[in-house]
């Protein structure tokens, strides 16, 4: 029986999501070595702490059958406000799976999970930025359903 649980996160999860941070910082450093490093953290522990904590900045986490976290989403509700129309909008800022876990769908099903977070808390959409050099994520997003909303672009000066 798959007991696989999404969860929000709690400060015992600290360690496993700087790991995966560490991960996603990683894939991000070899598709763009010229805008990120290969480490470095983009939370500190008590920022983590703090994010945990703010019911605007879900954190959510998928467990394995032995309540290991494999993978996790971060998540921030964000009001769209004037000119546009009001509307409110779940924007996926991370969804990493451990390396060791790709392949079994389980970014699908933490998709398919903030999908029904959105709809529940009454979100217009669900928005995400992804690196037009990450192709593999690129797709990912486009199996699910993704369309591009806009295209940052940008001319390296040298």
């Amino acid at each position: 029986v798959n007991k696989m649980a999404i969860r929000r996160a709690t400060i015992a999860d600290i360690p496993t999501l700087m790991d995966l941070l560490q991960q996603i910082l990683y894939v991000h450093h070899v598709a763009r070595p010229d805008l990120f490093q290969e480490k470095g953290v983009k939370y500190t522990e008590d920022e983590l702490a703090a994010l945990i904590a703010d019911d605007n900045r879900p954190i959510f986490v998928y467990e394995d059958d032995n309540g290991k976290v494999i993978a996790h989403m971060f998540t921030i509700v964000e009001d769209v406000s004037a000119p546009r129309v009001p509307q409110k909008t779940l924007f996926v800022d991370d969804l990493c799976v451990d390396e060791a876990a790709r392949g079994q769908k389980i970014g699908e099903k933490l998709y398919q999970f903030a999908l029904k977070y959105a709809k529940e808390i009454g979100c217009y959409n669900l928005t995400l930025n992804v690196w037009s050099a990450n192709k593999s994520a690129v797709r990912f997003y486009e199996r699910q359903g993704m369309t591009p909303q806009e295209t940052r672009m940008e001319q390296i000066i040298d």
